[in-house]
């Protein structure tokens, strides 16, 4: 069952690039006391994840910023290898956006965003959706019905929305 609006976000480890390669980033304190959105993705280097998604949090990343929002994170069940280099491709890591994988969709999962679509290559991806949490406690859910449409959980959504 997906999470919903006044839920807890689940901890999780989720994975990032460091200087000495793969590192564990606990979600917990990045959304401790903190404004934090979250959005999801099928994957990395596809098509609506890369020509509407990410850029629309691109665009907005600034006024975001100005509501009081604290960190943009995009997340994918995606290795962080594949994460650093698109978050580089697309602009998404100088614009500030931190660029999370979730490559074994714990998290996916754990918040209820998981699919399958086995006849394109997707096992256990994420729904495409985006979220307002404060202090871990999501205030604001887009989640679309279509991964392949990026609407309600792009960053003009969120921005309206928040």
């Amino acid at each position: 069952m997906a999470i919903t609006e006044g839920q807890q976000l689940p901890g999780a480890s989720l994975l990032a690039m460091g200087d000495a390669g793969p590192e564990a980033v606990a979600l917990g304190p990045k959304l401790q006391g903190r404004k934090v959105i979250i959005f999801g993705l099928p994957g990395a280097y596809t098509g609506t994840c890369t020509s509407a998604h990410v850029p629309s949090f691109i665009r907005t990343a600034d006024a975001l910023r100005a509501k009081g929002v604290d960190e943009i994170i995009c997340v994918s069940v995606n290795d962080p290898f594949v994460m650093k280099a698109w978050g580089e491709a697309t602009g998404a890591t100088a614009a500030g956006i931190t660029m999370l994988g979730d490559a074994a969709s714990e998290f996916t999962r754990a918040v209820g965003m998981n699919f399958s679509n086995p006849a394109v290559g997707f096992s256990d991806r994420s729904k495409r959706y985006a979220l307002y949490a404060v202090d871990g406690v999501v205030k604001v859910l887009h989640a679309e019905e279509n991964p392949g449409v990026c609407d309600r959980s792009g960053g003009e959504s969120m921005l309206e929305a928040i």
